[in-house]
């Protein structure tokens, strides 16, 4: 969860991470980093993160007892510092992790994210529409969620779907609009929070997607595009045989804690001290 710079402690929740955003230097100059720079005062943007402590110290008892020490990362700052460039970000950025139960957009500006909110809607939610249209078992809708293409034309309107030995009736058409009306619950929730982040100069920012949500099928994103009206571009790590949406969140939480752990290396700390 995101709150106000300079609250360190909310009831019931506990800090877990801060991360600068933009600093501000005297002569009024906006930079991402300020190392190296001049200046007779500074002023820092500073993003904070929270999660429930409830959840927090019941997964600390769990893996006390095996003697792990936790450290918590939030997922979507991990993505979008992964996987959208700093450039990109030094202006304001949009971010979606479109995932199987729900889906969350972000506001990013420079290391850190600005505003966030999550929707309860994700291809988990479209695949119970399918079911309950067709008259599926909820995996067979999910398999037949994966292979839909949102760029089909004409064909049979009525075409026949296999799943584990079992064969069902689809309306290809009525498929289609069902995704199609899934789909735009989602975009209703990024479009609702968009408007809440007005004067942010978000009008013409593309909607980078990511995730195993949307992602996976076929078309959707430029069906979320022209729903939005902006442009949308899928980003995936940048690794082989995992540059695909699916496992975005893994690679980025990993690339953060890596890096956590090399700042908290013996070596990394006495070569900061001495400027290295």
């Amino acid at each position: 969860m995101l709150f106000e710079s300079g609250r360190d402690e909310v009831e019931g929740y506990r800090f877990i991470r801060a991360s600068s955003m933009i600093y501000v230097t005297s002569d009024n100059r906006r930079v991402v980093d300020p190392t190296g720079l001049v200046s007779s005062g500074l002023f820092g943007l500073l993003s904070y993160f929270y999660c429930s402590d409830y959840f927090a110290q019941t997964l600390e008892d769990i893996f006390s007892e095996k003697g792990v020490d936790l450290s918590f990362i939030p997922s979507e700052y991990a993505q979008a510092i992964y996987l959208i460039p700093s450039e990109t970000r030094d202006e304001y950025a949009v971010f979606l992790d479109s995932g199987f139960l729900s889906s969350t957009v972000c506001v990013l500006l420079g290391g850190g994210v600005l505003a966030q909110k999550s929707v309860w809607a994700g291809t988990g939610q479209i695949a119970v529409r399918l079911m309950e249209t067709f008259s599926l078992p909820y995996d067979a809708a999910c398999a037949l969620l994966s292979k839909t293409n949102l760029f089909s034309v004409g064909g049979a309107r009525v075409q026949e779907f296999h799943h584990r030995g079992i064969s069902y009736e689809i309306d290809y058409d009525k498929l289609l609009d069902v995704v199609r009306e899934g789909l735009d619950a989602i975009c209703e929730g990024v479009s609702a929070f968009l408007e809440e982040c007005t004067g942010k100069e978000l009008e013409y920012k593309p909607l980078y997607v990511t995730g195993e949500g949307i992602c996976s099928i076929r078309g959707s994103a430029e069906h979320v595009g022209k729903r939005l009206d902006r442009v949308c571009e899928q980003v995936t790590p940048r690794l082989a045989y995992y540059n695909k949406p699916s496992a975005s969140s893994r690679i980025a939480l990993a690339d953060v804690a890596y890096e956590d752990c090399r700042k908290r290396g013996f070596i990394y700390k006495i070569l900061n001290a001495f400027g290295g």
